[in-house]
């Protein structure tokens, strides 16, 4: 990502194209969680109804949770360019 000193001498047609980045980038990160999210449902609900309930499945399932963690920890990586957008008036 850009320094925010980097993101003031951007023009207007340039900041939007990054807002367009970013809005991607948003899109394709909750697409992500969620389909990370669905393995670990898939993954618990077939665990709770396996008729052997071994511990050692579930170890596999930290993997999606270490990658949801990963994403949640920082959501707000893009809020330099958001506050300059917001400055100039070109946020909706």
């Amino acid at each position: 990502m850009m320094e925010k000193k980097d993101l003031y001498k951007l023009t207007n047609e340039e900041l939007l194209v990054e807002k367009k980045k970013l809005m991607k980038s948003k899109i394709w990160h909750a697409a992500y969680i969620g389909f990370l999210a669905g393995i670990l449902i898939f993954g618990v609900v077939s665990w709770s109804l396996s008729p052997q309930k071994h511990l050692g499945f579930l170890i596999p399932m930290l993997i999606p949770v270490f990658f949801i963690y990963k994403l949640l920890k920082n959501p707000n990586q893009n809020q330099d360019l958001e506050a300059v957008l917001k400055e100039r008036g070109l946020k909706n």
